[in-house]
């Protein structure tokens, strides 16, 4: 084998075959980072391999069904398992602002009662 077959059958190994193009997704992870942010390359590969699981997964789902062919309908199906995920996060976020709001309105109200801070934790 030639010196140059030997050099590129080494880099071809040393690269990993991603499936997106990097730079589409760079172009995605920079619209939504500081101007001021640098992404590292492990960062980059991390990113694409995750995406690429992501798609595998939502691919999985849609190929349960027995059509030949696959709709839009099977793909939100696909991917509602994780547009569920983000609206769970949303009412997670609304429950902790609602407790929030309550605890003070409990401290409010003892306040009101003439319970100070240290009488109330002796009672716990």
């Amino acid at each position: 084998m030639s010196e140059v077959n030997e050099t590129q059958n080494t880099e071809g190994k040393n690269e990993e075959k991603l499936a997106f193009p990097e730079a589409a997704v760079v172009r995605v992870m920079r619209r939504y980072l500081d101007k001021e942010k640098m992404i590292k390359k492990e960062v980059k590969i991390a990113m694409n391999k995750w995406l690429e699981k992501m798609c595998a997964e939502v691919t999985k789902r849609m190929n349960k069904v027995p059509y030949s062919t696959v709709s839009m309908n099977e793909f939100k199906e696909g991917i509602e398992v994780y547009e569920r995920l983000e609206d769970f996060e949303k009412e997670k976020e609304r429950i902790l602002a609602h407790l929030n709001a309550m605890k003070k309105d409990i401290e409010r109200l003892e306040r009101d009662l003439g319970k100070t801070e240290e009488e109330i934790m002796g009672m716990g």
